[in-house]
């Protein structure tokens, strides 16, 4: 197969730390300073490691496996382990569990190594020599003999003692006398195996949560599309489910701040703020709104950085145990809904009725914003008389024809007469007798005539105010 010119290298502190397979195919060996990289493949891709972003990136892969269990500890060498034991049966068993997670950790853009193992020391090995599965005490022990000694830390200062005794491998260092061991290398080397193998008890300092979650990113380079920001964001999202989920928490109104660049005419962060009618730890609906909400703003200049703050933050429900699903979806369900459409048409345009204690209509009939924390008044209206959905915000004068009401059709009343006499305490009096009227294309309507006194000369005329559906 013909070789890449291109080759991509990681390097520390000027020598190479890491090279992919196109790199090693022309020489490059960890090890290796850049000249003698360069002298070997000119067209390499040279990279400086950032220790500083690897450590948040890796922090934040372990935030965001908090969803699936409290017990995470960052381990040595970019390596996060996760307890979950207790977590199979939630998540639909090992393999749904794994493909979940791998899923997670690929959303932070980087690749990662899976392994699984009875304990978290051979966890560890296993997944620094490349991943794999132990599920029992025999197959770790299988896995255990292929697994290089050069990956235990504690044998990597003895590598050359152990390559003049013939040990290339874990496995044969177990079948070493253990004194001789001990007396040539110290306890270190025979702890870390007796806790791969089960034999030792294992301590770890699981992961902390703060009591507020507050985290920022660096972009990798300037943004000048919004949208292009929904990776980043949706990599924070992921740490604060994880957080919440730890914590038992829901949020309910959370902030992200797009930090633009910085110099002489710096501008302020732009905020974009997310609340929700129910509060929810969801990764899904809570990336989903996001997305909405990113997708309607327009930046003022290049994003360099991302900054989110959960402002408001309550307990979190336990599911319903019910028996029975509640037809057309649960109250959540229903909530959620709202907050995806308040997102994406904007919080003008969803309404709901919040209804004035009064008989005339048009007062009584009041819409607001979804989001709104008002209350509908106490309305005294009789039970036994429609009230149409639709009601025009401005009542239409029909025509007559044949001294009945005319809108398409001619008019025929179908429902008994509701009069309306109030409006004397504000001085917008309203005296009107209102009716449901059929069409010839059964069709109904709300029409109203109004009443005139003895002394008008006029005759009453009629309205459409309302449509039914």
């Amino acid at each position: 197969m013909p070789v890449s010119d291109n080759g991509f290298v990681v390097l520390e502190k000027g020598r190479v730390l890491d090279a992919d397979a196109a790199a090693r195919a022309q020489g490059v060996v960890d090890g290796m300073r850049r000249g003698g990289v360069l002298t070997l493949a000119p067209n390499a891709d040279l990279r400086e490691r950032e220790l500083t972003r690897e450590e948040q990136t890796v922090r934040g892969v372990a935030f965001a496996l908090l969803q699936f269990t409290p017990n995470v500890v960052i381990a040595d060498e970019n390596v996060v382990l996760a307890d979950v034991s207790a977590s199979l049966r939630l998540f639909g068993g090992l393999r749904a569990l794994r493909r979940r997670v791998r899923r997670t950790v690929a959303d932070f853009g980087v690749t990662s190594t899976a392994s699984i193992a009875p304990t978290a020391e051979a966890t560890w090995l296993i997944a620094r020599a490349g991943g794999g599965v132990a599920l029992t005490q025999r197959s770790l022990a299988r896995v255990l003999k292929r697994i290089p000694l050069g990956v235990l830390p504690a044998a990597r200062r003895f590598a050359d003692w152990f390559h003049g005794l013939g040990c290339a491998t874990i496995d044969d260092v177990t079948r070493l006398p253990r004194a001789g061991l001990k007396k040539r290398c110290g306890t270190a080397l025979l702890d870390a195996l007796d806790r791969a193998k089960g034999e030792a008890p294992e301590v770890h300092e699981w992961l902390t949560m703060p009591p507020a979650f507050d985290a920022r990113v660096e972009l990798p380079d300037r943004i000048e599309h919004v949208e292009a920001a929904l990776f980043a964001a949706r990599r924070l999202t992921l740490q604060m489910t994880g957080w919440l989920a730890a914590r038992q928490l829901a949020v309910a109104r959370f902030v992200v701040s797009l930090e633009h660049e910085r110099g002489r005419d710096a501008i302020p962060p732009t905020g974009v703020e997310v609340a929700l009618g129910e509060p929810t730890w969801h990764e899904e609906h809570l990336v989903r709104l996001l997305k909405e909400r990113l997708s309607r703003i327009e930046l003022a200049a290049p994003v360099i950085a991302l900054r989110l703050e959960a402002k408001d933050v309550r307990e979190a429900e336990a599911p319903s145990d019910s028996l029975f699903p509640e037809p057309g979806g649960s109250p959540q369900d229903h909530a959620r809904l709202m907050e995806l459409l308040t997102a994406r048409l904007g919080s003008a345009n969803v309404m709901k009725a919040a209804p004035v204690a009064d008989f005339r209509p048009e007062v009584a009939a009041q819409w607001v914003p979804v989001c709104s924390e008002s209350k509908p008044s106490r309305t005294d209206l009789p039970r036994d008389l429609p009230r149409p959905a639709w009601l025009l915000e401005v009542p239409i004068q029909l025509i007559m024809r044949g001294h009945r009401p005319f809108y398409g059709t001619p008019l025929r009343m179908v429902s008994p007469g509701e009069r309306i006499e109030c409006g004397w305490q504000d001085g917008h009096i309203v005296t009107r007798d209102y009716f449901v009227a059929e069409a010839e294309n059964h069709l109904h309507y709300w029409v109203f005539r109004e009443r005139v006194g003895s002394r008008d000369e006029r005759e009453p005329r009629w309205f459409l105010h309302g449509l039914f559906g």
